[in-house]
């Protein structure tokens, strides 16, 4: 179902109110086209994504998409810091320039907010708390690569921040299959509720996500 389709059976149930998800917002995160690149030949990471993408705006759902930057030279990365000093000794094509865009089949429209981040989480390095405090943003839904990366990352700071929590099972993306199965089904679930993309449009559609 298309975004427009979704909009209109919306419309159609009398779902449309202005304030129908009000304190609901989309992250996604890390879809960034040098990002993307290193899974897209192993599998389609781009549907999913935009389902959900489609879903949020026809429901009027915020979209806010977190993007990993660092200026050039990497100041930002200590030496002291295991996960990224790496790439401030071997620099990679992949984390600079367009491959630090937001992939082109997910692009953000005028209206979304993108935040910047220079960690793992969310978080960290970001305006994101500020956002979402200024929207009245008290749920989160969670997708993006890697799922042991920011995904893991997010939800336990976004948890600890006492925010509701949904992870989108088939929108979160690991090379590690195992990793990725003892996440979604084991660990995710002690502080999230986790679906799959089409459960949570159906449940957007029915009004059973109404606050």
């Amino acid at each position: 179902m298309t975004e427009e389709q979704t909009r209109i059976v919306l419309q159609e149930k009398g779902k449309m109110m202005p304030d129908t998800h009000a304190h609901t917002a989309l992250l996604v995160m890390d879809m960034q086209e040098g990002i993307v690149a290193r899974l897209a030949q192993q599998r389609d990471v781009l549907t999913p994504v935009r389902t959900a993408i489609d879903a949020a705006r026809g429901a009027s759902i915020p979209i806010i998409y977190v993007a990993v930057t660092f200026r050039p030279g990497y100041p930002e990365i200590s030496p002291s810091n295991k996960s990224f000093s790496t790439l401030k000794e071997q620099p990679s094509s992949l984390l600079t320039g367009k491959a630090m865009e937001i992939a082109s089949a997910l692009a953000p429209q005028p209206t979304d907010i993108v935040a910047t981040k220079r960690r793992v989480s969310a978080f960290s390095g970001s305006d994101l708390a500020v956002v979402l405090r200024a929207q009245s943003i008290s749920h989160l839904v969670l997708c993006g690569i890697a799922t042991s990366g920011v995904v893991l990352s997010t939800l336990r700071e976004a948890a600890d921040k006492d925010y509701q929590l949904t992870v989108l099972a088939d929108c979160c993306f690991d090379n590690d299959a195992e990793v990725q199965r003892v996440l979604l089904t084991k660990i995710f679930p002690r502080q999230a509720e986790v679906l799959q993309v089409e459960t949570w449009k159906m449940k957007l559609l029915s009004g059973e996500l109404q606050k």
